[in-house]
This record gives C-alpha cells, structure tokens and sequence, in this order.
C-alpha cells in the first residue's frame, strides 16, 4: 500500500507492502519514487514486510545488501546468484548456477581473481551510492565493482530468466551492465561469442585454472578476426584447436553425420567495431543446455539427462589426436585410426627422418620434386617436365591460413591457382566458394565422414600422370578392346530389337525434334556454368512415382505440380514437374537450376538434381516430413501442433536462410516469393526455403534492380516491388515482416480478421497503437511464457512492413533484434497498406496495381 500525506510544502511517501510478490515490490517502491522530486518531496521508507517474507527475489535494491547466506532466483526458478565455494577451496565467490538441479554447475563467476577470503563474514553484495555493483569483504573495502562511468541514483540489478545478471536504471529503463557481456567459461543462449582482437576482452570463453579456482586459466575460446571467421580454442595465446571456416550454417572442420550442433548456432557477419560473434539458441525453450570449456581446454556442449539425472555432453573438442592444432606440422595429414597418426602429404617427405620414426611429427613435411613454375629458365630449356597437375584429398578438414574469392566458380579457382606459383593448393566449398593457399599448409586431418575436398599442386612426376610408352601401349590395347567389345555387343542389341519390332512405354520421349530440345536445353542451361547436377532418368522418376499418381501428389505451384517418389537406393525425393505442353515456367526452371544447386545452407532446401528429356522438365528435391508451414499454421486441428518454441525456431530458421542469400552466398539471392508455402518443415519442424522460380540474383555492389515483369504473390509483396517493379534485398524483408504476422497470428495476411474487415498487418499496426498487440497472437499458444518474445516479433514484423525500403532493416538486423533485448526503434504508420485496405473495401481489386498478374498459388498440402 502507497500512501501520500500533505504537510505543510512537503509530501511523505508512506510505504506499506504486506505480503505480495517481491518483485512487485520494487515496481511499487520504484514508481513511488518517481513520482517526487528533490526539491519538494520527501520520500520516508517506513515499513518493508513482505521482503521479510519472501525466500528469494531476482531483483538487488539499494540499501538491501545480498548476504553470504541469501540468493537471486530467477522468476522461472532456472538459474540463482549467490556467493559459494568451488570444490575443496575455502575461498568465497559471487556466481551463477542452474538451481534445482543437483550437481551444481557455475556458470558465471564475478570476482574471478579477486576471491574473498574464508574469514570474511561481513562480506556482502551491494549497489554503492554511483549505482555500481559492488562485493564489500568483511572490512566493507571493495573487492569486486562493475566500474560503470557516471553517477546512476536510481539503479537496480536483476538475475534474468536467460541467466544475465544485469543493473537496469529505473529512470529511462536502460540496460547499464550485464554479465553476459562477461562471460567466464560458459556460454548461455543469448550470450555471444566474440572475435579475438575486436572485443577488448569482452565476448571470449576463459577456462578455469582449476576446478578449485575460478581465476582465468590458459585456454580461451573465440572467433578469429578472417572472413570467414572460424571458431579457435586457444593455449597461451597459440591455437590448440578450430572448429574451421564459417560455410553460412556450421563450422566446415566440425562435421556431423545427423542434424547436431549446427542447428543451435547463429553466426552475425561482424562490423568494424565489434566484428563478428556467435550465438547459441535452445531448440525446446526448457532444455538447460550450455557451451563448456573445461580447465583442461575442451570445449563441451553440455545439456541436463532428466532420465539419468546427470550432465551430459553432446559432443566434444578436441575429441582425439588429431584434433589439435597442427600436430602433424606442415604438408602433412592426420588420421585417427592409423598408426602413426601422421603421414606426409603425396609429393612430400619428412622434413626430419630421425625425428618423423621417434613420433616427433611437428617440422612436419616438404615439396619432394620441384614445382614446374618455380624453374628457372635454364632448367626449362633443358628438361622435358610438364606442367604442373592437381591431387584432390577428399573428405579432410581444410588447412588453415587461407584466403578466399566468394564471386568465382571452380573453374575460375583453378585457373588463378595455376597462375600464381605461390598458390599451393585450392578448394571449392558451397557456402564459402573459392578458398586458396599461399602460405604452408597445416593443420589438416583426414574424416571419416562428412568434411571437404582440397586439389593439392603437385610437380608432374609427383602427380602420377608421368607413365612409360609400355604402360601406354598396355592401355591403348585395353581400351580399344573394351570398345570393340561394346559396339559388337550394341549392334547385336540394335539388331535383335528392330527384328522384334519391340518398343517401350517411353519412345514418344526421343523423336528427332524432342532430342534436339532437350540437348539445346542442356546446352543452354548447363553448359556456361560449372554444373555438377545430377541428371536423372525420366524412366526412374517415373518408377519412383508410380507414373504420377495423383496418391503421390503433395501439391501444385504456378509452375507445375510435386510428387512424391523413391529413388532407386530407397531415398524419399519430392518431384516438381513442370507442364510438358507449353514453354511456361522454362525461364524459371532454368533459374531455379541456376541458383540453388549452388546454395547450400541448412535452411534451404537440397536440390539432388534435374530431369529433361523430351518435354519433360523435372526437378528433384529432398523430401520434407512435415511439408510446408501453412499445411500446419492454417490447419484448425493441426496450428496447435506449433508451440511457441516451435514457432519461435521457425521464424529464426527462415532469417538464417535469408542472411545466408543475401549476404553470405556470393551470388546474394532475392527470392522474390517468401511466403509459407513455400516454408518446408523437416522431421524435426526445422525450416527450409524453398521455390527459387523468381529468385533474381545480384552482384555485390548492386542494391536495386527494375523489371517490367510483375511476378509474385499478393499480400506478400513489397509496394516498391508491387507498384514499380523495384527490387532489392528490403523485398524479402517485407515478405518476411507478413509471414512473421502470420506465424505469431495464425491467419493469413489476406485473411479479414474480426468484424472490422482489416487484414492482419492493418490489424497489427492498430493493435499496437492501442497497446493490445497480445491480442494479435494466435490463442493456441497459451500461457504468458511466449508473450515477451511474441510482441518483440510483432515489432520487428511492423519495422520490416514499413513502406520504404530505407526505414526497414536488413536482414541481419532483423535476425539479430529477434535474439537480443536491445531497444527497437519504433516502426512508421503503413500508409500503404491502408491506403490499399481503403480501395478494397469499395470493391476495387488490387492486382489492378502491378502491370502483369502471374500470380503462383500453393494446395493446402506441402511437399
């Protein structure tokens, strides 16, 4: 109870808090205080009970100290601050732990070096007069401060449900300190992981000394300052470990046989003031799980066993021998499972014999024959070598100190390789592209799964392709034979059949003028790019589908309808068929193929590859479990099936996809049709982006483009892109904005909503406006666990509907607001879309806006 007595000029403030909640407490008391001034006022504290009653709050005030003996609970009862004593030592700290759970895990430590000793039972935890955090010994000297500059009267801290303990000034609201800016040896979800060098020491993993010791030990864990950047473990400075370039979804020297720990990690492209950081992220918002690294220098994912009741790890680094840095030394590689571990790369030799038999591998390997490049011009005259050749190592982890050229394909690599003698080697990654060295290579390890190619230069002699006239004359005789053998074998084949007169079911495939359409097809689609495709039979995809059988068919687009199939090895594929009576959809079945057989990202679809054959145009996917999003978010007996958490993983899955074309693929990607039809959701509802029929792609330095040519869905496109044919980056993003709607209402954006016939992004403006934004959220979700997350998606939604591309964000802005708490800018009116609501509800359509209405429509099953 608050109450207020006029004396004379002045004004007390009685107040009175009689068992009710803690933390309303502090909101109470706060909003007293605000409403006095210095001058005039005079604010008395008289009676605090409740605080007396209550067993824990998450929330320090000053003048109320933390004790030795009290603790902050967060709100949802997962994490407590405290102080405690580490394994067997006698030393207080103040830190973090998961509460509740029995063997005890730090997970953030304050004073890590500065310990308070065991005969300080004064000591205390408190906010000093300029709002700083401070731990006070026995002696009330300062051990420990946060060291905020200024002078902040009215601050409070607070232990947040992510774990951040942070001060927060009452005034504007702001956030002073946190710890996650701090991090000791974990890493939470919604912390990040800095580049070493940019962050000041802020953002990086330190170990312990000791289980017994909190203080700094010699490992840390960061990302290097290179682009892409890649994830070090390092020992006194030097690399102990890396985890590999960043390819746009995982860490390339990291493989893993099964989606793992790639889907909880979110790489931000850096800046020039903090460069780049990672971030980890729950996939089921009640899992309790962590990044670790231990005194001894592994890193760890750590999550909570509620069946065995104990941690466990989710995997490991570094996990064997050949997982430290460069322990082979240079020009040699690493295998786990032989022995020795060490081997020389082909065309080297031991730097040092003696030292390679003793199991001293570290001088590691050098050149055997000299490269053709490196001879001098005498040497050339008088020799018959040949130029020099590539050696492919399949399936390593690539060496360190590269560089790479995100505009050039492969045969563009090859050739700048061949025309620096410098270059040692190359590798073509999807994700990262054109990778060279110029420098030693080290630290390579041979996989037994997953992991890349690299084509090593090697001198001709070194390469194998030197052979003698008899080895020659030995292949030429085999080779003939083997051809002789074949056309016998053929004509007999030919002859047999016309005798019989026999034809099979797909003779109407290869008449004379379908074959010279399909080949000027695959010469113009496939032949000016460096295509790797796989190209299937049409026979075989009419098998796997049961000749298309309207039982397989999961849905149909503007361009043609999917099937589903099994590929001959018993793999479940998705078919997209495009009409094989008229040239429509050609363009963009050609651009489809174009784009994404060159995008690899977990949230994008896998194209396996493509059909043409006579008329037939056919496209092969990955199979989607789930099919697409709307099957579920429109569905009323299935939209209860996405829980926030699922909703939540959805919208981060799809900004991934988008950050990953628009700025980590080299051929930066507009789709041109996001919508969530064109969503896929795998068994584990992760999201996938599919449709690239009107993608458009761009050079690096372009940021607009016109067309005359209209193509999209309404209710999903921009109104640069609608009204003008405008197109840029800010288009997705504008799509993004709706689907974000979508996902958090439940309805579709062209869906009237309630009696006042005002679709949903109208809807979401003017309930924000009047405050009522948790009114927008689709009632399936339930409870109050979502709604903070929910209307901080509402927000980013209206800031990426806004009407002129300069005022939406970016992408990786979008992304990055959805995962932090910083303060939003506020999102302008979309006059626009009012503009557009006002016109339709007279009656008038809008497709008479855009010049040309190919609109693409979506069945309500995915694929």
């Amino acid at each position: 109870m608050i109450t207020r007595l006029q004396f004379s000029n002045y004004t007390f403030t009685v107040i009175l808090i009689l068992k009710i909640d803690c933390a309303e407490s502090i909101e109470r008391i706060s909003m007293a205080i605000g409403h006095t001034t210095p001058v005039n006022h005079l604010c008395l504290y008289i009676l605090i009970i409740s605080l007396r009653h209550c067993t824990s709050t998450d929330i320090l005030i000053k003048d109320s100290p933390l004790s030795l003996t009290q603790t902050l609970v967060s709100s949802n009862q997962v994490y407590e601050l405290g102080f405690f004593n580490p394994g067997n030592s006698a030393n207080r700290y103040l830190g973090i732990w998961f509460k509740n759970i029995t063997a005890k895990k730090v997970i953030w430590v304050a004073n890590r070096e500065n310990p308070l000793s065991v005969s300080g039972n004064g000591s205390s935890l408190t906010i000093g007069n300029d709002g700083n955090l401070r731990i006070l010994d026995g002696d009330q000297n300062t051990v420990w401060s946060t060291n905020v500059r200024g002078q902040f009267n009215g601050t409070v801290a607070q232990l947040t449900d992510m774990g951040d303990f942070c001060i927060n000034d009452t005034i504007s609201g702001s956030i002073l300190w946190e710890s996650f800016d701090y991090p000791g040896n974990s890493l939470l979800a919604g912390m990040k992981l800095g580049t070493k060098g940019n962050t000041q020491g802020k953002h990086l993993l330190s170990s312990w000394k000791s289980d017994d010791d909190p203080a700094p030990g010699s490992f840390v864990v960061g990302l290097s300052a290179e682009q892409p950047p890649q994830v070090f473990i390092w020992h006194n400075s030097k690399p102990n470990w890396r985890g590999g370039p960043w390819d746009g979804g995982k860490f390339i020297g990291i493989p893993e046989q099964d989606p793992g720990y790639s889907n909880q990690i979110t790489l931000m492209p850096g800046n020039s003031q903090e460069g780049a950081y990672l971030n980890i992220h729950l996939i089921y918002s009640y899992d309790i799980e962590w990044l670790y690294l231990k005194p001894d220098g592994v890193l760890q994912l750590k999550y909570w066993d509620d069946d065995n009741n104990m941690w466990d790890s989710g995997w490991e680094v570094p996990a064997n021998p050949c997982d430290v840095y460069g322990v082979c030394g240079v020009f040699a590689i690493c295998t786990n499972t032989m022995h020795p571990i060490c081997e020389c790369l082909r065309g080297f030799v031991p730097q040092s014999n003696d030292e390679w038999r003793k199991g001293n591998w570290t001088r590691g390997c050098v050149r055997r024959s000299e490269l053709f490049c490196e001879k001098n011009e005498t040497s050339l005259a008088s020799s018959k070598t040949k130029p020099d050749k590539f050696w492919v190592l399949k399936g390593i982890k690539l060496p360190d100190h590269y560089q790479y050229f995100p505009y050039m394909d492969t045969g563009a690599c090859q050739q700048w390789c061949l025309g620096n003698c410098s270059c040692k080697a190359y590798a073509y990654v999807p994700g990262i592209y054109c990778m060279v060295w110029t420098e030693e290579l080290m630290d390579i390890e041979q996989f037994s799964f997953g992991g890349e190619n690299i084509f090593l230069r090697l001198s001709y002699v070194d390469s194998g392709k030197e052979t003698n006239g008899a080895t020659v004359l030995i292949s030429l005789t085999t080779i003939g034979g083997v051809l002789f053998l074949c056309g016998f074998v053929f004509c007999l084949y030919r002859w047999t059949t016309y005798k019989k007169g026999r034809k099979t079911k797909l003779d109407h495939f290869h008449s004379e003028d379908e074959l010279v359409s399909r080949d000027t097809l695959q010469e113009d689609v496939l032949g000016q790019e460096s295509f790797e495709l796989p190209m299937f039979e049409f026979k075989q995809i009419l098998a796997g589908t049961d000749h298309f059988n309207y039982r397989n068919k999961l849905g149909e687009g503007g361009f043609g309808a999917v099937y589903k199939g099994t590929l001959d090895d018993g793999q479940q594929v998705a078919v997209k068929r495009l009409s094989g009576n008229s040239r429509q959809g050609i363009e963009e079945f050609k651009n489809e193929i174009m784009l994404i057989s060159k995008l690899q990202h977990r949230n994008l679809v896998k194209l396996l590859g493509c059909c043409i054959e006579g008329k037939e145009r056919l496209l092969i996917y990955e199979y989607m479990t789930n099919k697409s999003l709307d099957t579920f978010l429109f569905d009323p007996k299935k939209h209860h099936q996405l829980d926030w958490a699922t909703r939540f993983n959805i919208i981060q899955g799809i900004g991934r996809g988008l950050v990953y074309l628009h700025r980590d693929s080299c051929l930066r990607i507009i789709h041109r049709d996001l919508k969530c039809s064109n969503i896929l959701l795998d068994e584990k509802m992760n999201p996938k982006i599919s449709d690239f029929g009107l993608a458009r792609s761009f050079q690096i330095t372009q940021e607009l483009a016109n067309t005359r040519r209209i193509i999209g869905t309404y209710g999903y496109m921009s109104p640069e892109y609608a009204m003008g044919g405008v197109i840029s980056e800010k288009s997705d993003v504008f799509s993004y904005g709706v689907m974000l709607l979508e996902i958090i209402s439940g309805k579709r954006n062209t869906e009237l909503m309630h009696q006042e016939q005002i679709y949903p992004l109208a809807q979401a403006w003017k309930s924000r406006k009047e405050g009522k934004s948790i009114e927008l959220m689709d009632q399936a979700l339930g409870g109050s666990s979502c709604v903070s997350e929910g209307l901080r998606c509402i927000h980013v939604a209206l800031l990426c509907v806004q009407d002129l591309p300069k005022d939406r964000p970016t992408m990786t802005e979008a992304v990055s607001m959805l995962c932090s708490e910083t303060d939003l800018p506020e999102p302008k009116e979309p006059l626009f879309t009012l503009q557009r609501l006002s016109n339709t509800s007279t009656g008038q359509e809008y497709t008479n806006m855009c010049s040309v209405n190919l609109v693409t429509t979506s069945m309500t099953q995915g694929r």
